[in-house]
């Protein structure tokens, strides 16, 4: 499996490709995103850079921006990734899956995992929320919370899903494609590449999680993400599937675009935005139920045997 660059290349020079194939899908997607929205919305490429700064300045910015982040993210995420695994002369499948296909409800229990996890979660979601900085770190503050109040306002006005064909396009664009898309980035080649570089799974996991968190540029809802990413991380490193992180991302993206619909449509009251932490005994028993179900799941991928066609360089060191 000999490609341009060896095998035995710094994990550095790796991720820089990694980074540079990510780039060539944004600008690749653009592209694409340009023609569709010309052809779509009958709007000229001098319109596009306003429209996504100002989307509420066209009648049609939700669904432009909709397409924009969809498109963009599938080709960057998804598409970036895989060709530069091609070009690498890797065989995607064992690369990114060392271990041999687990039990379908094991996979189901890891995506549940994360809807169990969400009471618990509410009470690091609630105190990062409110986080405060000393005096000589107020410009940063403000400056975080103008981001994070202009990113809640994109928010507001992408995520409308009152309708059920809205709910689809919905979940394709913020629970499907960012879950295959970020899982294969995230874990499949970064934390991957952080292991070979550092010889330390926990670390490469946690560096991970954080760099997951960082790129949404949300820092009030940085640690809950980031432990989530790690979390993502330790369930691909049990589980040697990408299945598994994936699935177990799109039941918490999913989860959360599904209750909007429910709430927007006005079948439910649960105000899906708020930060404040869920009721103690709920926030006991997640912990519990979730403390379980990691200890059960970890158990259970610990048993799972490594292929016999397994890619040495990216997978010896990944057996449990």
């Amino acid at each position: 499996m000999k490609g341009f660059i060896r095998k035995e290349t710094h994990p550095f020079y790796v991720l820089l490709l990694l980074f540079a194939f990510m780039m060539a899908g944004y600008f690749v997607g653009s592209f694409i995103f340009a023609i569709l929205a010309s052809a779509m919305f009958n709007i000229g490429i001098m319109d596009m850079p306003e429209i996504a700064t100002n989307p509420a300045s066209h009648p049609n910015g939700r669904n432009i921006m909709l397409m924009l982040q969809g498109v963009i993210q599938f080709m960057s995420f998804v598409v970036g990734p895989l060709f530069m695994l091609r070009v690498l002369k890797y065989k995607i499948d064992p690369y990114l899956n060392w271990k041999m296909p687990v039990a379908p409800v094991l996979v189901l229990l890891a995506g549940l995992l994360m809807i169990i996890i969400m009471p618990a979660n509410s009470l690091v979601i609630h105190w990062n929320a409110d986080m405060h900085f000393p005096d000589f770190m107020q410009n940063f503050e403000q400056w975080a919370r103008a981001k994070e109040d202009e990113l809640a306002e994109l928010t507001k006005l992408i995520a409308v899903f009152d309708s059920f064909p809205k709910l689809l396009i919905g979940l394709l664009v913020i629970a499907v494609i960012p879950a295959i898309g970020e899982e294969i980035v995230f874990r499949g080649v970064l934390q991957k590449q952080l292991h070979r570089w550092t010889g330390n799974p926990h670390v490469a996991i946690w560096i991970a999680g954080l760099i997951f968190a960082a790129i949404h540029v949300q820092f009030f809802g940085f640690v809950p993400r980031a432990i989530l990413g790690a979390l993502f991380g330790y369930l691909y490193f049990w589980s040697g599937r990408i299945s598994v992180p994936i699935v177990a991302h799109l039941f918490n993206n999913g989860f959360t675009v599904l209750l909007l619909y429910l709430q927007q449509t006005g079948k439910v009251e649960f105000d899906v935005e708020s930060t404040e932490p869920m009721s103690w005994w709920s926030v006991a028993l997640s912990l519990v139920l979730s403390i379980g179900v990691l200890y059960y799941l970890y158990n259970e991928f610990k048993k799972v045997p490594v292929r016999t066609d397994v890619i040495p360089e990216t997978a010896t060191d990944y057996q449990v």
